[in-house]
């Protein structure tokens, strides 16, 4: 494991963007403290070093916060270098950045919408969602990660959330968009990126997320 220098991760172990960091940082080996946030009840520590949106995940280095999970990442490249999870070249660098920006602004919104309505407005947010998928699957296509065939990157780890937490918010929310005929690049993604031993090891529990979304949708679409 390389040292952290002092690196504490303030987060939850639920959230698709706390544990963004904490495959970058298992991927990389770097040694840190995990902090587990009670996001109900949040402390005065997290709103100390987050005033601004009081949120996960926060990553802590020398006494110094960093916020937001795409920065964090772009980050924790820059400062561990072996094992890059950027590209090396400018062009490829802003290709990630692009589609990691779609990932989380058009993908992840339609799904949350998709999650948190009913009738008409869940159908408009599916239709939504599974336009994003099929960008998504054409810039899979013919390739085992994003970054290509050899190793999970950047975009990989913030499109993770498909992977493993999109199947969660279908089953709560009473929608189904992934399917593996539709979108088997995809499909073939998932099963490649959950079988990275850093990824694989470092999964919240199936039921611990069910009962997250379910008390999430119960609140938000109340019966």
């Amino acid at each position: 494991m390389a040292a952290g220098g002092n690196l504490k991760l303030l987060g939850t172990r639920h959230s698709m963007f706390t544990q963004r960091v904490v495959w970058a940082l298992k991927l990389k080996g770097i040694e840190y403290e995990f902090i587990e946030e009670d996001l109900v009840n949040k402390s005065s520590l997290l709103i100390a070093l987050n005033p601004v949106h009081k949120k996960v995940p926060i990553l802590v280095h020398g006494g110094k916060p960093i916020i937001d999970s795409k920065i964090i990442l772009e980050y924790i490249d820059e400062t561990w270098k072996e094992r890059p999870l950027f590209p090396q070249h400018s062009p490829e660098r802003a290709y990630v950045r692009f589609w990691a920006a779609f990932i989380d602004d058009k993908l992840m919104e339609a799904s949350k919408k998709a999650f948190a309505s009913t009738g008409d407005d869940q159908v408009k947010a599916i239709e939504l969602t599974v336009e994003a998928l099929q960008l998504l699957e054409e810039e899979l296509r013919g390739k085992k990660f994003f970054g290509g065939d050899q190793e999970i990157g950047f975009l990989d780890i913030v499109a993770g959330w498909i992977a493993y937490w999109l199947q969660f918010i279908e089953e709560i929310g009473g929608f189904k968009v992934m399917d593996s005929t539709r979108f088997p690049c995809l499909d073939l993604w998932t099963k490649n990126f959950l079988q990275v031993p850093s990824i694989e090891q470092n999964l919240p529990p199936p039921d611990e997320l069910r009962n997250v979304f379910s008390a999430i949708r119960m609140a938000m679409c109340p019966k």
